[in-house]
């Protein structure tokens, strides 16, 4: 587990990696989500709908741009099988009124986020802003605390360019987090009961 120096900012943004789903990770962590003890906001990953965008691109030949939005409604693809799996608490969000509705309704919004990020020049629309970055880009909008699950654990003291060049968080990641002075932490497989600590409002320890 890898982490900022600055701790206890909520609400939380969640991403959850389409990674996890590969691991068989993916419905305890959206089961520890469920009961969360403070607010959350999860952003999912594309998953294998982000990766069929990657497999057509050079046979169909679209730019970047194309890909980069075609990209964001896989992780809405994401966004409405989690909330199909997880029942009533879960739902939808696609702006910042929707994600401030959900949350005073004790609901937690899984973002959908092409609304919000189509032209968001803080977010370069290429294949270099996963949705690591989008996931830190709404953080910085709601001055929320990051939390990315990742399928690897990550080691005391690793920082965010370091990670970035290793390939485990996209470039750009580093950028808006500095940027945004955003308080962050990384968890992989065994970082589970420590995320439900998080989630359960006691903070890190």
């Amino acid at each position: 587990m890898a982490e900022s120096v600055a701790r206890g900012v909520f609400p939380l943004v969640v991403k959850v990696g389409g990674s996890l789903a590969e691991t068989g990770r993916l419905p305890l962590a959206l089961s520890l989500i469920a009961t969360a003890c403070i607010p959350v906001v999860v952003v999912p990953g594309g998953g294998p709908f982000a990766d069929s965008i990657r497999a057509l691109q050079p046979r169909m030949r679209f730019s970047d741009a194309v890909a980069h939005r075609l990209a964001m409604l896989a992780m809405h693809q994401m966004a409405e099988l989690v909330v199909a799996q997880q029942g009533e608490r879960f739902t939808v969000a696609q702006s910042l009124a929707e994600i401030s509705n959900a949350l005073r309704n004790r609901k937690v919004p899984v973002w959908a986020p092409l609304r919000m990020i189509s032209g968001d020049t803080a977010v370069p629309a290429s294949w270099s802003a996963t949705s690591d970055s989008l996931a830190a880009r709404l953080a910085e909008l709601l001055d929320a605390r990051l939390v990315l699950l990742k399928s690897v654990d990550i080691e005391a003291g690793a920082d965010l360019d370091d990670l970035a060049r290793r390939g485990v968080v996209d470039p750009i990641l580093p950028s808006i987090v500095a940027r945004g002075g955003l308080s962050w932490s990384i968890f992989g497989p065994s970082g589970d009961a420590r995320l439900r600590a998080v989630l359960e409002g006691e903070g890190e320890r």
